[in-house]
């Protein structure tokens, strides 16, 4: 997970306060959520629960009713806190904390006479690991929209941020190719290839895109839409790979995202996001 800078959480809960995160199985993925892990606490008690979503404002949970937590909730004046768990990544130790918070009520889920939802409105400022996360995932939506256009040039410092392999496979004709990625966006990708017959009219092709910290490989499905020489390489060829959208897991626009998000708090001078539209 990126480190966010005070000033791009203050900017994620400004932005997101009153934004809610469906807890699906792409979101629990893609925010490391440890759905087991998720308690309700009330009085010294713990109820298991699902977090059914949240925002940094209020949380939805579904618990079962028949096991005294309304009773207690009455007893304690509604006031309960939630106990929340991450993974960020796979070297890191889970993270914990619980927010306090107070029932607005609940209702009935579903056909089922034993479980309900309940809404919750925290009584104190959430936490800056809950911004962060929720955050950086609310936000993959809007960059995704806004920054569709710039590409993200790969040179050692982009590299080490993103924690991405610049050298890949491609799948051309179902024939594997190793190639180097000269730059990558939330749609497409540019990479250097020895020289090959092509017509980018008719070619699908398949890129695995690598990344560290932690481990993961992704098959991004797309179509070429330019092929050129390489200035003073005559044995090289430079394609550019648009990415089908509807095939663009949300792990991959996470990353991609993060970078964004790091990089748009430093200095222009420093930014290594290039403009760029893929041409048809």
């Amino acid at each position: 997970m990126s480190i966010l800078s005070n000033q791009q959480l203050k900017t994620f809960y400004e932005q997101y306060k009153a934004s809610f995160v469906i807890f699906s199985k792409e979101a629990i993925k893609a925010t490391g959520l440890c759905a087991q892990q998720i308690y309700l606490k009330c009085m010294g008690n713990l109820w298991p629960c699902v977090l059914y979503s949240s925002s940094f404002e209020t949380a939805k949970i579904v618990a079962n009713i028949k096991t005294g937590l309304v009773e207690k909730l009455q007893s304690a004046k509604n006031t309960a806190s939630i106990r929340f768990c991450f993974k960020v990544s796979e070297n890191s130790e889970e993270l914990i904390f619980f927010v306090n918070m107070k029932s607005l009520g609940f209702a009935p889920y579903g056909s089922s006479g034993d479980v309900a939802i309940f809404t919750f409105q925290y009584i104190q400022h959430p936490p800056d690991d809950l911004i962060d996360i929720l955050g950086r995932f609310l936000s993959v939506n809007e960059n995704f929209s806004k920054r569709r256009g710039e590409r993200i040039t790969l040179v050692p410092s982009t590299i080490r941020k993103l924690n991405i392999a610049r050298e890949a496979v491609v799948l051309i004709k179902d024939i594997p190719r190793n190639c180097i990625i000269r730059d990558i966006s939330f749609f497409g990708a540019k990479i250097i290839l020895m020289q090959l017959p092509i017509s980018i009219e008719t070619e699908s092709v398949v890129l695995n895109v690598s990344f560290s910290n932690p481990a993961e490989t992704f098959m991004m499905p797309g179509h070429l839409v330019r092929s050129e020489t390489v200035e003073g390489r005559q044995d090289l060829l430079a394609l550019g790979v648009a990415f089908n959208e509807e095939t663009i897991p949300i792990n991959y626009k996470m990353r991609i995202n993060d970078y964004i998000n790091l990089t748009f708090q430093e200095p222009l001078d420093r930014l290594s996001v290039v403009p760029y539209q893929i041409e048809a």
